[in-house]
């Protein structure tokens, strides 16, 4: 090669930093140049098949598509959430009496953590002086929300509630003394876990 002229086509594919200030870029020229830019153009007439629009028109029915997507997310996270309310009422009838308060733990199928929130919420109106925990179990992680009444708060905080169940299933987690969430990966210990959760509010409440 004698000129850059010779190079011919060339076509960046790739960009990254290698030091403070210093960037590296990686290109083709010439036929491999040509290659890649074959491979993107087969690439974008298979995009605009899959979404049914001519390629130039791809891009702006694929960010159609993801709002779409949003919207139906957000609509069935609310679902789940009405879903988990309805559940909760029906689960208020299980609280047991300890020391003049209401203790809940149980398990709702199906609830993202929105949902668990709701149903605990629901739960501490309906309740009135009450600790709940509320767990769900999806792709083998297990997500809980412990809600505690105002008038508990001075001995029974969510942190700690939530974090006493959470440390039998191998998780953690914090938040508010009247609101808090954890996680886990051991759903196979959250049975024996909630079931422990009234004789630990009682020790609190003692």
């Amino acid at each position: 090669m004698s000129r850059t002229g010779d190079i011919g086509l060339f076509k960046i594919y790739a960009e990254s930093g290698v030091a403070a200030g210093v960037r590296r870029i990686e290109a083709a020229t010439g036929e491999g140049a040509l290659a890649l830019v074959a491979t993107a153009e087969r690439e974008l007439a298979r995009i605009a098949a899959l979404v049914k629009v001519a390629p130039e028109q791809a891009a702006a029915r694929i960010e159609q598509v993801i709002e779409q997507s949003r919207a139906l997310e957000k609509e069935l996270s609310a679902l789940k959430a009405k879903m988990a309310a309805g559940a909760g009422d029906a689960l208020a009838g299980q609280a047991v009496d300890v020391s003049g308060a209401k203790v809940l733990a149980a398990t709702l199928e199906g609830a993202d953590a929105n949902a668990l929130r709701e149903a605990v919420d629901k739960l501490r109106a309906t309740l009135k002086s009450a600790a709940v925990v509320l767990a769900s179990v999806s792709e083998g992680k297990v997500t809980l929300i412990a809600g505690v009444t105002p008038d508990l708060t001075g001995k029974v905080k969510a942190g700690e509630l939530v974090n006493f169940v959470a440390g039998q299933i191998g998780g953690k987690g914090g938040g508010r003394p009247d609101m808090a969430q954890a996680g886990g990966t051991q759903p196979e210990h959250l049975p024996a876990a909630l079931a422990a959760v009234t004789a630990w509010v009682a020790g609190k409440l003692a």
